[in-house]
């Protein structure tokens, strides 16, 4: 009986300091530094994600306006360059520290924004197209995925700020020098004002 006290006593001393220096590295903000950085990777997770439900309207946008405005080939052109272009770029949580990846993805979002913009200006010369049904439904979709996109990176430019924040901040500087040297500052999705507007598409 007394050798099961002395077992469960001596138990008791090594799992106490495991408990006991836990709590304290949950407390002294250890794991904030990779919850912050988790978090800030899912936000640009969807930032592409909305990025990539606007790039799957295009091609539907596109034949549909074709049909009825195939004289618009230039802009029409000019569309389907830019959606190409926008989706060769790649940018994964990896290269979130590197300020140049990211305005590359950036410039060649805008690129896109900007000419989507010019297909719908020129939509307003076709009365027939305006009232497809087809078209209308487009329309809303990629209103309602600009509206998504600005929200994402909202939130991406709120989780980044966090992250980083945390990595200047005490107590968690000190993880930062430490435990977590080999992270960075995430580069912020920054844009122009006429990039944070999204094109016109109600006619």
């Amino acid at each position: 009986m007394e050798g099961e006290v002395t077992s469960i006593v001596s138990r008791i001393r090594i799992v106490l300091p495991v408990v006991a220096l836990g709590l304290l590295l949950s407390a002294c903000g250890y794991n904030t530094i990779p919850t912050l950085e988790e978090q800030a990777k899912a936000r640009w997770a969807d930032v592409q994600n909305q990025y990539q439900r606007r790039s799957d309207l295009i091609p539907n946008l596109v034949a549909t306006v074709q049909g009825y405005a195939a004289q618009e080939k230039n802009v029409l052109t000019a569309v389907v360059e830019a959606r190409a272009k926008a989706t060769q770029i790649k940018l994964d949580a990896s290269d979130l520290t590197d300020p140049d990846k990211l305005k590359a993805f950036q410039d060649a979002q805008n690129q896109l924004t900007g000419v989507l913009g010019r297909l719908l200006a020129v939509t307003e010369n076709y009365p027939d197209l305006k009232s497809n049904a087809n078209f209308l439904a487009l329309q809303s979709q990629l209103e309602g995925t600009e509206n998504r996109i600005a929200v994402a990176r909202r939130d991406y430019i709120d989780a980044v700020r966090a992250y980083n924040t945390a990595l200047r901040t005490f107590p968690t500087v000190l993880w930062a020098k430490t435990a977590f040297s080999a992270n960075k500052p995430m580069a912020e999705f920054t844009a122009n004002e006429s990039a944070q507007t999204p094109p016109q598409v109600k006619f």
